[in-house]
Order: C-alpha cells, then sequence, then structure tokens
C-alpha cells in the first residue's frame, strides 16, 4: 500500500461461488459464504446491529418519512457489545421516546464521522470560468452552483481509521465530494459528473483526489464500490473510472497522476471481465462475443434498505426465492438505474427484478470506453504491449455491441435479454432477434457518448448512423419539455418516466454534439438549454440543485422510488456546469422557464 494511506476497513465480504462453468455460461444462482478474518467479525457485527436498530426504529417511530439508511450510517459511540445490550427488546415494540434516547446515548449522528473540508484550490471567480457565458444572470447562478463545491467537500474524520470496527464509513485518503442531503459518502457513478465540475471549476487538485479515492478502493477491494460504506462491498456501480482518469489528464497534462491509476485500471477491467459479470453469446454467424452485465455479490436484504427489501419478500415464502430476490435487487443497485421497468419482467411488480439476466446497452458503453482509455494510457506511460492487447479488446467488444445489441429497424442500441431456463450451448447463448428488449429508455441511445470520446476519424457510430440514431430519439417520445425522460412507463419508480437524470442529459447531448451534423449539435444543444433552464427555476424557487428533474414541465424536480427527493447535489451541479462550458449562454438568452 502506498505510504499515507489509511489502513484497509475490514469489512465481511460475501464471496460468490460460482459452479464450474465448462460451456462458460452466465449464473446466476450465487452461493455467498462468509469470509470472517481479523476484524471483520467486528465489522459485521456492527452492520448487525444496525439493521436491528433499523427494524426498531421504523417500529417505534412509524413510516412516515422514514429513511432506513440514516441507522446503517449512525457511528457508534461506545462498543458495539455495550450497544447491543441496552438496545430495547422488540416485545413490546420500544417508545419514540425510548428509541430516541437510546440512539442518543450510544450513537453520534450520521454524517458526524465526516468533517467539512474546504477545498484548498476552491477560488469564489476562478480565472477563465465559463468564457462562452455571457448572460449575468446565467453567470450569477453558475458561481452559486460553483460554491457548493464548498458545502460537498468533506474528509473522513480520523476516528474512522482508528476505531472502524464503529463506523459503515470507509477510510478514504483525501478529500472527498459527496452528492448531498441522504448520500453523506462519496459514490461512483456519481463522482464522474462531480470531476466534470471540478475541472469546469478549476478545481484540479480536488478532481484529482476524488479519482484517487477511487483508486484507493481498487487497491483496497479489487474494483470501484458502489459507495465508500462497508455494506457497499458486494457491488460496483457504472464504471467510468478511466473517464475520470481521461479527463483529468486532459486538462492538466499530468502523467504521473496516468501512472498512478493506471494499475487500478486494468484491475478494474479484470472485475468486469471475470465470469460473475462476463456473459458469451454465439451470433447467427457463430461468432463468439463477450459482454457484461450487472451482478452483484449478494443475496440478502440491502443494509441500507433493509425494511424497504424485506417488506418487498413478504410477498414470497420460499428462503431460496427471497434470496433470488434480493440478489436482484442489490444487482439492479449496481446499475445505478435502481429502480426502473427497465429490469423488470412485470414493470408493475418489483418482484420481477431480472437485472443479471439483461446485457445492458450502457454498461457496454462505458467498458468499451474503458478498454479505448486504457489502450491510450498504456501507450502514454510506454507499455505498447498492453495498449494492442486493450485496443484489440475494444474493437472487439465494439463488434459485440453492435452484433448483439444494434437493432437496424428502430435504429437503436437495445437491452438483450438472456433465458432464465439455463439454455446455454458449448461456447455461450445463442443470439435471438426477438431476446432484445424493444421498450424504449433513454440508455437505447448512450452508445452516441462514444462519439466524443474517440481517437483519430473513427467513430463508434460514423455520421450517417449516427444522424439515423439521432431520427430515432427524435420520434422516440423521450423528448420531453425539460429534458431527456428516463422511460416511457409511469411505474411510480425513479428511473422511470416522468423523472430525468443530470447523467443521461449529458451522456446523450455531448454523443450528439460530436456526431458530426449541424442538425445534431442543435439537438444537443436544445437538450442542454432546457436542463440548464428547469435546474435554474428549480434553484430559484427552491435554493436548491436537485438530484433528478420531472422533464414534462420546466422548474420541477423529480419524485418516485424509495427515498424522498434529495438536493445538493453533485452530478447535477457538475453537469450544469459542463453543458455552460460546452454550450455557452449568450448575453440575451433568456434562463428561465420559456
Amino acid at each position: 500500500m502506498a505510504a499515507g494511506l489509511p489502513r484497509p476497513h475490514h469489512v465481511l465480504l460475501l464471496l460468490v461461488l460460482l459452479p464450474p462453468s465448462p460451456l462458460l455460461c452466465a449464473t446466476t444462482q450465487m452461493a455467498p459464504t462468509t469470509a470472517v478474518a481479523g476484524d471483520e467479525g467486528a465489522a459485521s457485527a456492527l452492520l448487525e446491529l444496525l439493521q436491528r436498530v433499523q427494524t426498531e426504529a421504523l417500529r417505534a417511530l412509524g413510516p412516515e418519512g422514514f429513511d432506513p439508511k440514516l441507522y446503517v450510517d449512525l457511528p457508534l459511540s461506545t462498543d458495539e457489545r455495550t450497544a447491543a445490550a441496552a438496545l430495547p427488546p422488540p416485545e413490546p415494540a420500544p417508545s419514540r421516546a425510548e428509541m430516541e434516547a437510546y440512539l442518543a446515548r450510544y450513537f453520534g449522528k450520521a454524517g458526524s464521522d465526516l468533517v467539512e473540508a474546504d477545498p484548498p484550490d476552491f477560488d469564489p471567480e476562478p480565472t477563465g470560468f465559463l468564457p462562452r457565458v455571457g448572460s449575468p444572470e446565467a453567470r450569477a447562478w453558475a458561481l452559486e452552483v460553483h460554491a457548493l463545491w464548498k458545502d460537498l467537500a468533506r474528509r473522513v474524520a480520523p476516528a474512522v481509521s482508528e476505531r472502524p470496527e464503529r463506523h459503515t464509513l470507509l477510510p478514504l485518503p483525501g478529500r472527498v465530494v459527496v452528492p448531498g442531503s441522504r448520500f453523506r459518502e462519496v459514490y461512483y457513478w456519481d463522482s464522474y459528473w462531480v470531476v466534470r465540475g471540478l475541472l469546469v471549476s478549476k478545481m484540479y487538485d480536488t478532481a484529482k483526489e476524488v479519482v484517487l479515492n477511487l483508486v484507493y478502493l481498487v487497491e483496497t477491494y479489487g474494483f470501484v464500490l458502489n459507495g465508500a460504506r462497508s455494506y457497499y462491498t458486494n457491488r460496483s456501480q457504472p464504471p467510468l473510472l478511466s473517464s475520470m482518469v481521461l479527463d483529468v489528464y486532459g486538462a492538466t497534462g499530468d502523467v504521473e497522476f496516468v501512472r498512478r491509476a493506471f494499475p487500478s485500471l486494468l484491475k478494474e477491467h479484470s472485475f468486469w471481465m471475470s465470469e460473475v459479470h462476463n456473459v458469451p453469446i454465439r451470433d447467427n454467424h457463430g461468432q463468439v462475443h463477450n459482454l457484461s452485465r450487472y451482478q452483484a455479490r449478494w443475496n440478502k436484504p440491502r443494509p441500507e434498505s433493509a425494511t424497504i427489501d424485506e417488506e418487498l419478500a413478504s410477498k414470497i415464502n420460499c428462503i431460496a426465492d427471497k434470496e433470488k430476490l434480493y440478489h436482484q435487487i442489490a444487482s439492479t443497485a449496481e446499475s445505478g438505474w435502481d429502480f426502473s421497468s427497465r429490469w423488470m419482467r412485470n414493470s408493475t411488480d418489483m418482484t420481477t427484478l431480472a437485472t443479471t439476466y439483461i446485457i445492458p446497452v450502457d454498461l457496454n458503453t462505458f467498458i468499451f470506453k474503458m478498454e479505448r482509455d486504457i489502450a491510450a494510457f498504456a501507450k502514454l506511460v510506454g507499455d505498447n504491449a498492453t495498449s494492442e492487447e486493450f485496443l484489440k479488446a475494444s474493437k472487439a467488444r465494439h463488434i459485440a455491441i453492435d452484433s448483439i445489441l444494434w437493432n437496424s429497424e428502430m435504429e437503436q442500441w437495445l437491452d438483450y435479454w438472456l433465458p432464465t431456463d439455463g439454455d446455454c450451448q458449448q461456447g455461450g447463448y445463442q443470439w435471438k432477434s426477438d431476446s432484445q428488449n424493444r421498450k424504449i429508455f433513454a440508455s437505447n441511445f448512450i452508445p452516441l457518448w462514444l462519439n466524443a470520446h474517440h481517437s483519430g476519424s473513427v467513430q463508434f457510430a460514423d455520421a450517417a448512423k449516427s444522424k439515423r440514431v439521432m431520427a430515432s430519439l427524435q420520434k422516440s417520445g423521450l423528448l420531453c419539455a425539460a429534458g431527456i425522460a428516463t422511460s416511457l412507463t409511469n411505474t411510480s419508480q425513479q428511473w422511470d418516466f416522468p423523472n430525468g437524470w443530470a447523467p443521461v442529459q449529458h451522456l446523450i447531448a455531448e454523443g450528439l454534439l460530436h456526431s458530426g451534423s449541424e442538425e445534431a449539435i442543435k439537438l444537443a444543444e436544445d437538450i442542454a438549454t432546457r436542463w440548464v433552464r428547469t435546474n435554474y427555476a428549480a434553484y430559484k424557487a427552491t435554493g436548491a440543485m436537485h438530484e433528478k428533474y420531472d422533464v414534462e414541465a420546466c422548474g420541477k424536480s423529480g419524485g418516485g422510488g424509495e427515498y424522498k427527493p434529495q438536493t445538493g447535489f453533485g452530478w447535477s451541479n457538475g453537469v450544469v456546469l459542463s453543458f455552460l462550458e460546452e454550450f455557452g449562454w449568450p448575453e440575451h438568452k433568456e434562463i428561465g422557464c420559456t
């Protein structure tokens, strides 16, 4: 371990024991076993206690406004055994006063094991900030959004490294930028747009720290965790670490930074290429393609949402079937799209989640980008053999994406559903056209983003294909008054209609911007304009940036899902600043809702 880094936070890991797979086919029957060593037993005991506290708090305080995550984020003020012995017995149910007194005596406040940390590279009005923003109103607001980095900057308190058995928070070597509200710790894919925003804000050192914290997680756990909590060690999130490294390098030219991160990028790629995530599919020409899927290593309720997961699973009697559902729930959380009808066999029934049976368009887009990035970094650090290896891997994945996921009739890339009956032949699953999911989701258009990140003259989708995809997007029904909807189905899940999310707007708009036609540039600018306006209007109305927005009406924040809408908000801030940098805002252009 590099000097100066905190010692690893020991946690209880559930390790997947996959059955032997001579056919190389995907399995989703998780058989986790516990691996307890050193302080991991203490970490497990803490999590078990906090989940008991979560359950009893729900009984004592009632469901109104109840957030189960709060209780697994509480740091212990004493040792676990003392707190466990003092927990009020389940019968009779503790009163509100008893529970509040117990929490006050034995726990610190959630988030108190993070301390505020003003970024030293923050400047209230940085030199060269948003040169293309001529509107005084837009610039004043952009500076307020820029100032939010100070509010969201934290450092893990020393007590976490000193007494890790009292915290679910993981120690990290550097300053972090949290999303906001209930999300008190650093998150993986949120951090990509945080980094993009920090680079707009000329906060290069803070951006590097954010990335190196994620590198530390890879070094410690073998992959980037969903978030920096012990209860997230069973899953990752959409893999964008290489993209963060590339963008920081592009802004700073720091080759040593790339050299520092490079081994972790190789390790992360191995994680996504492991048998847990890799799926071979044979096309109609007999060619076997390797693509990736989400799959958490977990088959229990998510600790941060245990009471919610247990309530959902209460409809199921068989323990094995409950475990299968918990595995699908955690795997969906790994996707970042938790939750959406995209992952359900029946869009009205969460118990039909089947994420591990789906080859997602966006995940494979991100891994293709990772392979291209690693090829470029390897060349940069003088490792030409690795560069050639990853260039070859990226070309193979490009062919795989277009062979398995592309639909020429719809002019979109579509998620692919694997059979649940184990119908696997020698060498992989046989591709079937009717296994593509023909429902329209914003993710179907995310490969366009690769047009913004290519080397030389070779684009992921050439100008003609990009134009067809753009036309498909225009008639998809996803383009709404205030941005791109996540889906066309209103299920009350937060990654469905009418919600729009900052990452989706940015990925698609940035792809369109570099697709090679004036019409695509205009559409990209239109999407960015609508998104900036809705963020501005909501900010002026509420004084906050929001996690998600309702794209049916300008200035309306989003809803749905298993927790109340959050503010802060890391990736929303980053995308607004990125859009203002990429597209500008002329002096006389109206920024309010029109």
